[in-house]
């Protein structure tokens, strides 16, 4: 894979994937060592780890290490807070996260995914959750509940307050994994794992974020990823700074599926440069 670009964030769900030694990473690369070497490929990844755990002070200052100044984490919020407290009651745990995170800087950018579970009705406690949040940061909101993609009164409640607060609305595509036959146990627990909702572009800041849970087969993952080349690159021409997170089932070939995007949005974005002049 080629170096990351320089005008969208491009990134993986993950920075630790033995299966990468050989090609993203050294055929000898040492666990402590595939941050940094992700990082020479890749300018953001997914930030998993902080939903489960919040990380210690010393894994914090290695990352910080690992990485370039341009480099972007999209850490998620503890499901402690998001998923069992509904954002309810969380300011000490907040607090104590962003905090611990804190080091990291510019490098950060959060994810506020939200569960199935978080209802319209529950709109209030992320709009008081969201005045909380330190103005320091770029944040993305994921939500999951059908009826803030099926209601209207729901969908625009939303997305009138993350325009007002400037947050990104996470636009997550799962279509082409559930097209997939089933042929692998990797497949399979992805598409019971990840939910079937309608896609739908919403934009409500200057960072979108594209969440892609892609086909097993790379080139089927083709008719799937060229309309979002050509919003990406949509979104690059309007001045706003996109972050695009490629899924695979067993995530071996996002690498080389980043790569073939990545190839596409700049031959994209030079040929409309080439039609102005």
């Amino acid at each position: 894979m080629t170096m990351p670009p320089q005008d969208y964030y491009l990134g993986a769900p993950l920075w630790a994937l033995a299966a990468w030694k050989g090609s993203l990473f050294t055929p000898k690369a040492k666990p402590a060592e595939f941050l940094e070497q992700y990082a020479q490929r890749f300018n953001a990844v997914e930030g998993n780890t902080t939903f489960y755990a919040t990380p210690a002070a010393a894994m914090v200052e290695r990352w910080k290490a690992a990485t370039p100044e341009t480099f972007r984490f999209s850490f998620k919020f503890p499901k402690e807070i998001t998923h069992k407290a509904h954002l309810v009651n969380v300011e000490v745990a907040t607090t104590e996260f962003l905090q611990r995170l804190a080091p990291l800087e510019q490098r950060l950018h959060y994810m506020i995914q939200l569960p199935a579970s978080f209802k319209p009705s529950e709109l209030p406690q992320l709009a008081a959750f969201i005045k909380t949040l330190p103005k320091d940061y770029s944040y993305a909101v994921e939500v999951r509940h059908p009826d803030f993609f099926t209601k209207a009164p729901a969908r625009e409640a939303l997305n009138t307050l993350l325009t007002e607060s400037h947050i990104d609305r996470v636009i997550f595509d799962s279509r082409a994994v559930h097209a997939a036959p089933k042929l692998e146990q990797a497949t399979e627990e992805a598409q019971l794992k990840k939910p079937r909702l309608p896609v739908q572009l919403d934009t409500t800041a200057n960072q979108p974020m594209l969440r892609h849970i892609g086909h097993p087969v790379q080139v089927d993952n083709e008719p799937w990823l060229l309309p979002w080349v050509a919003q990406t690159a949509r979104w690059i021409q309007a001045g706003k700074r996109p972050f695009i997170y490629l899924h695979t089932p067993s995530n071996n070939d996002v690498p080389i599926l980043a790569d073939w995007f990545q190839t596409q949005v700049q031959e994209r974005l030079l040929i409309s440069s080439e039609i102005k002049k």
